[in-house]
């Protein structure tokens, strides 16, 4: 996607047995099975990852989506396009930096067993934030799928002896919520404060004590007089949940999430006023309304304790739309 850094994606560990190609059956009889493979190679991914990189960069040199859709899908290919038709309302500081070429390091490859995806923990140059970035098969080309840059370090992924991950079903249960529940929860903090289906993870990490005080702060500021605005949950472009076990038990979670904010005009003003959009709203709709809503689309990254609540670690969000 982009050297403004996007995040990443992790692995955890499974714990197989059988024997591998050419061993004798066992002794009842039954054939063993063979031993579980990952999608790829470290190799591969590795080969996967350069691709990416290359043509990351000479996409984003150019702002051309097309090119960058043929490695990149998924929630992060969404923030890239809104990230290239907003590019001129940018600084010329910021398009400078967005147009150096990156380059990814200190990489290490997390591929769970069975699964048609691969993560990748690492950073990139420049950047001393840890990325997790998670690779899927798009019909029969890789793409990067999610990629999410933390500020606190990830925790450890687990691997089994043969040096693979275990991806956790997002509908299981871990602690008290299931991996594609954590999303829910999350914008429940933009949109009653946590007081809802947010109680269900921790308030406590800095994105969510960002996130309420987002909603705490909604009716502040320019505006605040004339209009008020609501944050709602919306629907992810794309809705697949990664998940990898951790070494403590645990699991990793890579996972869509979405809302829009709705600045409305006091009744008492929609008769004689209108809302002017900002400059990055009107890139979608520059005409002057009683009514702007703005959609973001989001990827996160969030740990589920083998007990207790989930906490959401990092975040990112970009506007896409505005209405």
């Amino acid at each position: 996607m982009i050297s403004r850094q996007k995040l990443l994606m992790f692995a955890a560990a499974l714990t197989l047995t059988g024997c591998g190609p050419g061993s004798s059956d066992s002794a009842d009889g039954a054939a063993a099975s063979p031993a579980a493979k990952g999608a790829v190679t470290a190799a591969q991914a590795a080969k996967i990852l350069d691709t990416y990189e290359t043509v990351n960069n000479k996409a984003n040199s150019q702002q051309d989506a097309d090119l960058l859709g043929t490695v990149e899908s998924g929630q992060v290919y969404e923030q890239s396009k809104a990230d290239y038709r907003l590019f001129e309302t940018e600084s010329k500081e910021d398009q400078a930096a967005y147009r150096k070429p990156f380059h990814y390091t200190g990489r290490k490859y997390w591929i769970p067993a069975g699964k048609d995806w691969f993560a990748v923990t690492t950073k990139a140059s420049g950047s001393k934030s840890e990325a997790l970035l998670v690779f899927g098969k798009e019909y029969d080309d890789w793409k990067l799928m999610s990629a999410v840059y933390s500020e606190v370090p990830l925790p450890a992924i687990a691997t089994d002896d043969a040096g693979l991950a275990t991806a956790v079903d997002a509908g299981t249960r871990v602690g008290t919520l299931a991996p594609n529940q954590i999303s829910a929860a999350f914008e429940d903090l933009y949109a009653t404060g946590g007081k809802k289906a947010g109680t269900g993870i921790s308030q406590t990490t800095e994105v969510a004590k960002d996130a309420i005080e987002t909603y705490t702060k909604r009716d502040s500021g320019k505006g605040a007089a004339y209009a008020t605005k609501v944050y709602v949950a919306t629907p992810a472009e794309f809705d697949t949940v990664y998940a990898l076990r951790l070494k403590d038990g645990g699991v990793l979670a890579a996972l869509p999430t979405a809302h829009a904010s709705q600045f409305v005009l006091k009744a008492s003003y929609r008769e004689n006023y209108d809302i002017t959009p900002t400059e990055v709203e009107s890139v979608f709709n520059g005409r002057d309304r009683d009514t702007v809503v703005n959609t973001y689309q989001g990827m996160a990254l969030a740990t589920l304790p083998k007990t207790g609540k989930p906490s959401v670690l990092a975040r990112e969000y970009r506007i896409v739309d505005s209405q």
